[in-house]
């Protein structure tokens, strides 16, 4: 087993469950509207920053939809698996900006800041 995925097991099995699969659905999806609408706003000022936006926002979307739980539309993926695809998610959207080479710490601090704390449930 790779590092990374031994690492990423040895997180979720310790996490703590705040909230509902239902709650977690709600946030899932408010996140998405988020990535989405920083998208838009940033596609003229910073093409970069909002392809970025909206990569973690489509990738998001997937993780979601494929998800067996409340608000996904296809039972593919298993709510704790989806769970450790959240935390793989997290971390990419806190360094995507940085790969992408965004100039502006105006839109750096968003993508950097939109997943601080993993949606735990």
């Amino acid at each position: 087993m790779p590092f990374s995925t031994a690492a990423t097991d040895a997180i979720t099995r310790r996490a703590p469950k705040f909230i509902s699969p239902k709650a977690h659905a709600v946030i899932d999806y408010l996140m998405i509207g988020t990535f989405f609408v920083t998208g838009a706003l940033f596609w003229r000022r910073n093409r970069r920053a909002a392809i970025s936006a909206l990569m973690c926002g489509g990738a998001e979307l997937t993780n979601t939809l494929f998800t067996d739980y409340p608000g996904g539309v296809a039972p593919v993926i298993s709510f704790p698996f989806h769970r450790k695809i959240d935390f793989g998610l997290a971390a990419m959207t806190a360094t995507i900006s940085s790969q992408n080479r965004l100039r502006s710490r105006r839109h750096d601090g968003h993508h950097a800041g939109i997943h601080v704390f993993p949606r735990s449930s």
